[in-house]
């Protein structure tokens, strides 16, 4: 079977769909090339020296870890200089981070989460990048926090790199999803998932369960319903995953099926949820809608949401269509 690279599978897209520009093509091969890079310092793990706190805070209030730090660090410092950028931003860092005066500015704005599920790090459990890519606005000088407001709807590529057993890169840029597996030997990336697709049906669910007693009631509803299994008015019997890393959570639905939630709870009304829009949400819905399966905020479609701030949180319910459908009615009851 001839082995398909990353490149060619752009450049075939780019001749096909005419969906991306050349900028965006480098752009992608760029955020892929420094996910490589994040890959081998997250392998090398005690050995590089890179486990532990950082013993600083993100903007979140979250400690931050010191791979945190170092793949922030990467992403930027790779996507710089290649000219097909107008800023970007980071979940890590409070503000925008435009492209400095000695690099020529260009057309997109890059949106990441450097290192999803964190937590995981230092325990040697799947961790990943996820990114968004939008178009600067028509006509934008310098570039302002209020050029990424826009709605996720407006995303011309998402996409995550989850470094497990095997690093992997899943993408879209509108026309379906793909996934490529690092050739740890050759240092390449190589197609091997073509139009992935969530499967209909689905006997699993992913939630933090801790948080049960601080649920709201639609959730409450949904939840028992699953766990009541087989004698239960869904007449079959669910499993319940949680990897506590969104990029492994949704890799194995986007493999599986399933559902995913990260729901807004009791305990503090003003953080509607836990997940970040920009960083989070919008590209794994973008990822999600892609492949078949669908994305809410409970109420709304996620990518339809104008975001108000960069980094503003939201709840998550998404996966396969059916089950997300479910849990959303609750909610719009």
């Amino acid at each position: 079977m001839k082995r398909v690279s990353l490149t060619q599978h752009l450049v075939e897209e780019q001749r096909l769909n005419n969906a991306i520009t050349a900028e965006l093509r480098l752009l992608i091969e760029v955020v892929a090339r420094a996910c490589k890079t994040i890959s081998h310092s997250v392998g090398k793990g005690a050995l590089g020296g890179i486990l532990g706190s950082a013993d600083t805070e993100n903007i979140q209030g979250e400690v931050q870890k010191k791979l945190d730090v170092i793949s922030n660090e990467i992403l930027l410092e790779a996507n710089e200089w290649g000219g097909h950028l107008a800023a970007m931003a980071s979940e890590e860092m409070e503000t925008i981070h435009p492209i400095p005066n000695r690099y020529p500015m260009g057309e997109y704005l890059l949106m990441f989460d450097p290192l999803d599920g964190s937590s995981n790090i230092d325990v040697n459990v799947s961790i990943g990048t996820i990114f968004s890519v939008l178009k600067a606005p028509e006509g934008m000088g310098a570039p302002t926090e209020q050029a990424f407001l826009q709605p996720g709807a407006q995303q011309v590529a998402a996409g995550y790199a989850v470094y497990g057993p095997q690093t992997m890169l899943v993408l879209t840029t509108g026309h379906g999803v793909n996934c490529f597996t690092l050739d740890r030997e050759m240092g390449s990336w190589v197609l091997t998932q073509r139009d992935m697709r969530i499967p209909e049906q689905t006997k699993e669910f992913a939630i933090n369960m801790s948080n049960q007693r601080h649920w709201y009631p639609p959730v409450q509803r949904y939840i028992d319903e699953l766990l009541a299994g087989k004698t239960g008015p869904r007449g079959k019997d669910f499993n319940m995953r949680w990897i506590a890393s969104m990029v492994a959570d949704v890799h194995r639905i986007l493999n599986r099926g399933g559902v995913f939630m990260y729901p807004a709870d009791a305990r503090d009304p003003s953080k509607p949820g836990k997940l970040r829009l920009m960083y989070e949400a919008n590209p794994m819905a973008m990822i999600v809608e892609q492949a078949g399966g669908a994305a809410t905020d409970g109420r709304q479609r996620i990518l339809d949401i104008t975001p108000t701030s960069l980094h503003q949180r939201v709840p998550v319910f998404l996966g396969s269509k059916s089950e997300v459908e479910q849990v959303t009615g609750y909610h719009v009851e």
